[in-house]
């Protein structure tokens, strides 16, 4: 066995070192982050359901699996950058089943240290990882669209006490780490908007205060209810004051046309949607999309270009996705053109971003492995056993973003860069030694065995 110094070819002393401090704008790392994936209902949930899991530590480690049944390892996150995928949203609560201090909001440190393992993973895959506050039981959205002043100062209090921690916990790690201050803070209207807006500065504030490299970490903040009608009506030209410029992103979620994505049953004003898409409707079916298609999804990201990407402003699209049904006890209804209506609406949300530049979007997955009959459900990646449920989701991206395939030594190493780690030559991390024989990189260095 022989070890042999790579050179890094020419690409190394470039690509790596642009990739390297903090020193990139928010909108450079957004356009490399595409595609995003979403953990899911993984470091969001509880064990304990009840209101009395807010302010307390009742969450525990166990929370992890309380709503879905896979610890997160390593090896599921090697298997999701083997997907195709680019980056990672992390959903996290925080006030939700994990506080240790409830008089000065103090984290609990185990589960600090959890989510950091999860954050490592990632990084380890040379990955970006975007981690939040998600709904954290609903602890600021139930009074987002309290306008009294004793109620904000004292939200501003709390989430300043729990960025500062989050803020310091992750200083020092570099550009491929980002923070984003809450999920879908439900705003309405300009009076609730104006609401946000102020939370939305503290984070801003909380992060920077803590110095080192936080003074340039890329920082999302949320328009309201995360949706892009309000976000381009009420929060257009309203974005925080930072000391630094360019490091700011905006966030939306595209969750649209809702009839096709996640309505579950025919209401008497209207039907689900199983078809969307040019050429995937089913002649005599009355479960075709008749709003929110192609043209309605352009004009939707159209608006968030306009107002915010061209003004300097990156979209990350937090959340995305459709849930994909089992027609078979539909006789009249039509699997596979529902298969290729799934394939076509993750397909051209991912076509007009990369189209449109400046915006990635984030897949949201559940690992919820059933689909329910025709309620369907919104997974991609199998956990449990390292496959791919979501076929045609997962067709739909790649084929606007393939799975890797690059076999040389420059993309091997480029992948070791970030962790250390050993990889093949096909750019799949492994773990230990390897054991068969053949060409790897570890630590940087090519290693034939």
């Amino acid at each position: 066995m022989k070890t042999i110094l790579v050179a890094f070819l020419l690409f190394a002393g470039t690509a790596m070192n642009a990739q390297d401090g903090m020193d990139r704008s928010a909108m450079d790392v957004v356009n490399d982050m595409v595609p995003g994936w979403n953990l899911g209902n993984t470091l969001e949930a509880t064990t304990s359901w009840t209101g009395g899991a807010l302010w307390n530590n009742k969450g525990g480690l166990s929370a992890e699996t309380g709503w879905q049944d896979t610890r997160t390892s390593q090896k599921v996150i090697d298997f999701v950058k083997s997907l195709g995928f680019r980056s990672i949203r992390i959903p996290c609560a925080w006030a939700f089943g994990h506080i240790s201090n409830a008089s000065t909001y103090e984290i609990d440190a185990q589960w600090m240290a959890r989510v950091k393992e999860v954050v490592d993973y990632c990084i380890n895959a040379g990955l970006y990882v975007v981690l939040n506050d998600h709904w954290d039981g609903g602890w600021i959205d139930d009074q987002m669209k309290d306008s009294s002043a004793a109620t904000i100062e004292k939200n501003k209090k709390i989430l300043t006490a729990l960025w500062t921690q989050i803020a310091n916990a992750f200083i020092d790690y570099d550009e491929h780490l980002l923070f984003a201050g809450l999920n879908e803070p439900p705003a309405d209207n300009q009076a609730s908007t104006n609401n946000l807006i102020k939370y939305n500065q503290t984070f801003v504030d909380a992060v920077r205060s803590t110095g080192g490299n936080n003074a340039k970490r890329i920082l999302v903040v949320q328009g309201p209810s995360t949706n892009i009608d309000h976000t381009c009506n009420f929060m257009a030209g309203k974005m925080p004051t930072d000391i630094v410029e360019g490091k700011l992103a905006i966030e939306v979620h595209y969750y649209n046309p809702w009839q096709f994505w996640g309505m579950e049953k025919d209401e008497s004003w209207g039907k689900v949607f199983y078809y969307w898409g040019k050429g995937n409707h089913l002649s005599g079916s009355t479960h075709n999309s008749t709003w929110g298609e192609e043209d309605d999804m352009r004009k939707q990201l159209q608006m968030m270009k306009t107002k915010f990407v061209d003004k300097g402003y990156p979209v990350v699209i937090g959340e995305f996705g459709a849930n994909w049904r089992d027609l078979s006890s539909q006789p009249k209804e039509s699997q596979e053109k529902h298969n290729a209506s799934i394939k076509a609406h993750y397909r051209e949300l991912h076509r007009l971003c990369k189209e449109l530049g400046g915006m990635v979007p984030m897949t949201w997955d559940t690992n919820y492995r059933n689909q329910e009959g025709t309620k369907g459900c919104m997974t991609i990646v199998d956990r449990k056993t390292l496959s791919v449920y979501g076929t045609y989701a997962l067709e739909g991206i790649n084929e606007i973003y393939p799975r890797p395939t690059d076999t040389s030594i420059g993309s091997a190493v480029e992948q070791s860069h970030f962790n250390g780690g050993t990889y093949t030559l096909q750019g799949i991390r492994i773990e230990g030694e390897p054991t068969a024989k053949g060409i790897y990189i570890v630590n940087g260095r090519k290693l034939i065995k």
